[in-house]
């Protein structure tokens, strides 16, 4: 009897051994999962804080044309309901898109392309045509690619989030470095907007060079991931993108500041916000840094990133 319970002892270890590592390897899928979730999760966060930049933007540039085009108060409404499902999908751990937030992520980006055709035809249609007067107080053309970038981001987390487990990609390409390629053009075209508006005010103060110098660098370190991924570049991206966030916040208190310079500062603050510096565009930076970070935690959090 002894012996037969010697032996049945260790066969019956090694069948709860057994045991116990199923839930394991059952995990690890759901492992997969909760990481794409995580991601798509972030890439609302990122998505709505562009929104919430193009609406507050486009609410006091288009206030300040007096909404003579009834289609301007279309950016407000766009922006508004991108807004509004980004903070409801950062919420939403389920992992499965959901059929609203796609329709008004599409609306958003075409509503951008929409808005890009119309700030062109502005500055077109003024006389001289192609000339740095009118890219100076024209239309501002690459203002609608915020909108449209904010569309792309929130798409994306669609299709991040109904993935299969093990799975990452968007439109057939890997989710992680489709979306480091997307956050870093885009950080290079938002430098540019910012190049040009702050070459029109001459760069009369050293800090107006940042905006322009630092997104860039982190653009190109976020476009480097997307072609090839490596732990040491990873960490200097992570370590930038930390930075330009910082930067689009930042810059909102130099542009109070810019707009207290003017005559009766913020005591005559309905005037003075309308022709200082913007207010609410420098978050497109913190924006489009919080998409690159998501973009990098998908390459070190899925493989198959």
């Amino acid at each position: 009897m002894k012996t037969r319970a010697a032996v049945a002892h260790p066969l019956s270890a090694l069948r709860s051994g057994a045991d116990i590592a199923k839930p394991i390897l059952r995990r690890e899928p759901d492992y997969r999962r909760d990481a794409t979730v995580r991601a798509a999760r972030r890439l609302n966060t990122a998505s709505g804080t562009l929104a919430l930049s193009v609406l507050l933007d486009s609410a006091l540039e288009h206030y300040r044309g007096s909404f003579k085009n009834p289609a301007m108060v279309t950016p407000l409404i766009v922006s508004a309901l991108t807004l509004g499902v980004s903070a409801h999908g950062t919420a939403d751990r389920r992992p499965a898109a959901h059929r609203m937030r796609e329709i008004v992520y599409g609306a958003g980006a075409l509503a951008g392309l929409a808005g890009f055709l119309f700030h062109s035809y502005n500055v077109l249609k003024r006389p001289g045509r192609v000339a740095w007067q009118n890219f100076f107080y024209g239309a501002p053309i690459g203002a609608p690619w915020a909108i449209l970038l904010s569309g792309l981001l929130g798409s994306a987390s669609e299709r991040v989030r109904d993935n299969k487990p093990g799975r990452a990609r968007v439109l057939g390409l890997r989710a992680g470095r489709a979306m480091a390629a997307v956050s870093g053009i885009g950080l290079l075209g938002t430098a540019g907007e910012a190049g040009l508006l702050h070459f029109r005010g001459a760069y009369h103060d050293p800090f107006m060079f940042a905006p322009v110098t630092i997104p860039p660098a982190g653009g190109l370190l976020l476009l480097r991931e997307a072609a090839r991924s490596g732990m040491r570049e990873r960490r200097l991206a992570r370590v930038g993108m930390r930075v330009v966030a910082a930067l689009g916040l930042i810059g909102v208190g130099f542009h109070a500041f810019g707009v207290q310079r003017n005559m009766g500062g913020w005591r005559n603050w309905s005037q003075n916000i309308l022709n200082g510096p913007p207010l609410p565009a420098p978050p497109s930076f913190t924006g489009l840094a919080l998409a690159g970070l998501a973009s990098l935690r998908l390459l070190e959090e899925h493989g198959d990133a």
